[in-house]
């Protein structure tokens, strides 16, 4: 959530910092500004609306004109309403100190009575403005101490922050600091910047610095010097980055979200990468060999997750259970801490989580750490708060994922849960035999994918047909009924129709007073162990003039009878099958919206990284 992006160099710092926002808008906001280091002073501007916005507003009153040095922010708004007052950065009452921030400062109302009763003035609603104010208050002391003025601000606040400072009177340093929301360094020749991620950087720089939490970064053009709260220096690792400046453009696409559904076939086959062993008829992950005695001696798994990874979680469910036979419990991030679990020596707590900065399922995770558990994770961007933090785990290698509806980290996640479950049930009971035919899939599901993308000019008339209805049912059973959810979810993310998933055979316990001709149902209808029962399920929505579009196999025939409108797909094994499956319901949900005009890549009030409660 927001965004932030810093540079202090030799080149046009507007023009960088401009750039790097729009690179970091998939994040979501609906604010934006920044703050440059003049000879004059801070100068702010700021805008509510999209960066498009910001820099013409900067253009238009040459602000920032030939300035080597400033912070940038993209908001979205959690304390104030999303307007130009409320955009970062903030000031203190002198305009000395500007700052930006990620994240929530949850004792910001006793801070506000306190230094208002100290005589600072609020122009703002937000949270964040007590930062600039406090530094302004602990600079009294010392007003030559900038270093231990912040360091005492970040001591007295509570809650998460991601933070990038200018102090007037040093024009050529950004100060920076986080806990619980990311930022990252990047070095350059005589130019260094700051970001909430690393995608600001691709092209600019290779080296990186993960910033560790409780130490505070001084940037300029010359370098990068990080201390702790005890005025210790400290030396951190720099890192090389992974991904190329192509990653993150549309290329041929019209919005990310389509590319991201259509790179699926070479993500899947990222994750498989040298991790199937056909002879041996099972999988070996190289992440997880340090705990792997722990993992096939649990008692018990627990995967925590929220939103779409949640989804892929309860997929991992159907697996683990019914091919290793580890009881395995999925539980929503957000609700995990909060209810004092049960957690022991013999549990393993999976964390997923495409962005690997995920608050909730972070702050689970660290839960689970306390309380004795095994903790591993399931993550995308390498180097993530997650990723270092666990004990061991899987990198998923989808590459970045810029439109905000998740597409092509879900078909990862599910990739990797099943190489977990293949390696994990051909040591507890899965014969060699068996091992076999799936690695076979495993190597076959790209494949299978691109068939099932082939249906997109079907999906297009679907799409035309339902654009304007208010409601949509997604039904599915076993593994396919967190595919219903997921395929529910795209809809409302992207085209904001009300849509919920099912368990097929629950629809009759109360969704179906719902259906009549005027509700699209959804029905996810592969030739599994549990089809007859589907087409049981089909024929009652029938029997109440439901419309019936089906995601079915090639080979089935008889569905056609059934369904109004039927988009086929490559069969595969029953709990691989969501991987094909949901195929057609990420085009469905990207073409309806499309349809109807929507924002496809930048959903109202969603947020690609979620980095507060």
């Amino acid at each position: 959530m927001c965004g932030i992006v810093g540079y202090a160099g030799n080149k046009d710092a507007k023009e960088i910092l401009i750039e790097g926002l729009h690179r970091l808008e998939y994040r979501g906001y609906d604010s934006a500004g920044l703050a440059f280091q003049t000879k004059d002073g801070i100068v702010l501007c700021k805008t509510a609306g999209r960066v498009l916005d910001l820099e013409k507003k900067v253009s238009e009153d040459k602000i920032g004109d030939g300035v080597k040095s400033g912070i940038a922010h993209t908001r979205w708004a959690t304390h104030g309403a999303p307007n130009e007052t409320n955009a970062h950065p903030h000031l203190d009452c002198f305009n000395q100190v500007a700052v930006v921030h990620n994240g929530i400062i949850e004792n910001h109302t006793s801070l506000k009575t306190y230094l208002r009763g100290r005589g600072h003035v609020f122009r703002s609603e937000t949270d964040t403005e007590i930062v600039p104010h406090l530094i302004e208050e602990f600079l009294k002391e010392k007003p030559a101490d900038f270093l231990g003025a912040l360091t005492k601000t970040l001591q007295t606040i509570r809650g998460s922050y991601a933070l990038a400072i200018l102090n007037f009177k040093e024009p050529k340093n950004i100060y920076a600091a986080h806990l619980s929301s990311p930022l990252v360094i990047g070095r350059g020749s005589e130019e260094n910047f700051l970001a909430s991620d690393a995608t600001p950087f691709l092209g600019r720089t290779k080296d990186i610095i993960y910033l560790p939490e409780r130490e505070i970064a001084i940037i300029n053009s010359q370098g990068v010097r990080v201390f702790d709260f005890e005025n210790r220096e400290k030396f951190p690792e720099v890192e090389r980055l992974e991904g190329t400046l192509e990653s993150i453009q549309k290329g041929k696409f019209a919005h990310f979200m389509l590319k991201e559904i259509y790179e699926q076939p070479e993500m899947i086959e990222n994750t498989l990468r040298g991790r199937l062993l056909f002879e041996e008829g099972t999988a070996k992950l190289g992440g997880l060999e340090n705990v792997w005695k722990k993992i096939l001696n649990a008692k018990r798994f627990i995967i925590s997750a929220c939103g779409t990874s949640w989804h892929s979680g309860l997929v991992g469910k159907y697996m683990l259970e019914e091919l290793a036979r580890i009881p395995t419990e999925v539980e929503y991030a957000s609700e995990f801490r909060y209810r004092n679990p049960i957690l022991g020596k013999d549990d393993v707590v999976f964390s997923i989580s495409q962005s690997g900065e995920t608050a909730d399922t972070l702050a689970a995770l660290r839960e689970a750490k306390a309380r004795g558990a095994t903790a591993l994770g399931i993550v995308n961007v390498v180097g993530s708060t997650i990723a270092r933090e666990v004990e061991a785990g899987v990198y998923i290698h989808a590459g970045p994922e810029i439109g905000v509806a998740s597409t092509k980290a879900f078909t990862s996640e599910l990739t990797a849960l099943a190489l977990i479950t293949l390696a994990l049930a051909r040591e507890k009971q899965g014969t060699l035999e068996w091992g076999r035919r799936v690695v076979h899939e495993l190597r076959n599901l790209p494949e299978k994918v691109k068939s099932a993308l082939s249906q997109e000019d079907k999906t297009k008339e679907i799409a035309k047909i339902f654009k304007n209805s208010k409601n949509f049912l997604y039904l599915g059973r076993g593994a396919n009924f967190p595919t219903a959810l997921e395929g529910a979810l795209k809809l409302k993310e992207v085209s904001y129709i009300h849509a919920e998933g099912y368990p097929a055979a629950e629809m009759k316990h109360g969704p179906i007073a719902l259906v009549d001709e005027n509700v699209p149902v959804v029905f996810i209808v592969p030739k599994d162990k549990i089809y007859e029962k589907v087409l049981s399920n089909i024929e009652e929505v029938k029997a109440r003039r439901g419309k019936i579009i089906a995601i079915a196999n090639e080979d089935d025939d008889e569905i056609d009878k059934l369904a109004d409108f039927v988009i086929k797909v490559p069969r595969t094994l029953g709990w691989l099958s969501p991987i094909v499956n949901v195929i057609p319901l990420q085009l469905l949900a990207y073409h309806i919206a499309l349809e109807k005009g929507c924002d496809i890549d930048k959903p109202r009030n969603l947020a690609k990284s979620v980095t507060v409660e």
